[in-house]
């Protein structure tokens, strides 16, 4: 069988794999997850930190969980939406590193949305994601 993930960064679009996403995923036919936001909470209780970088440093761990709890990798994330409270370019910015490093250099297409408030008035970073279990 091909791949089961095939990214694809073509030339009439910008390029994406610059910045650490494709453009485009083809999906094999397969089983698919569909994970639900993760946010910044944890399974402890502790508090949800007041840094936006801190907080995608939990989503992604929360995310990874999730991963791991179909017997996925990154490699196998299809899609990511990141949904961010007031977002610009430098909250952006802040929780990037965090984010790209959910995927170990996998560059699942990526949406990021801007909203104005999440599931708690303390939660600023939410992601989704759509998975194509391994065979």
């Amino acid at each position: 069988m091909s791949d089961a993930i095939v990214r694809l960064n073509p030339p009439t679009l910008p390029n994406a794999g610059e910045m650490g996403y494709s453009q485009i995923s083809i999906v094999e036919p397969g089983r698919m997850a569909f994970v639900s936001g993760q946010v910044a909470w944890q399974p402890d209780g502790e508090p949800v930190p007041d840094d936006l970088a801190e907080q995608m440093k939990l989503v992604s761990k929360n995310a990874r969980s999730a991963l791991d709890a179909v017997h996925a990798k990154p490699e196998h994330v299809v899609m990511a939406r990141i949904y961010v409270t007031d977002l610009t370019s430098e909250r952006l910015e802040k929780l990037m590193p965090a984010f790209l490093e959910t995927f170990d250099g996998a560059q699942p297409c990526v949406t990021g949305i801007g909203v104005q408030a999440l599931a708690a008035p303390e939660l600023q970073v939410e992601m989704e994601l759509i998975v194509r279990i391994p065979d």
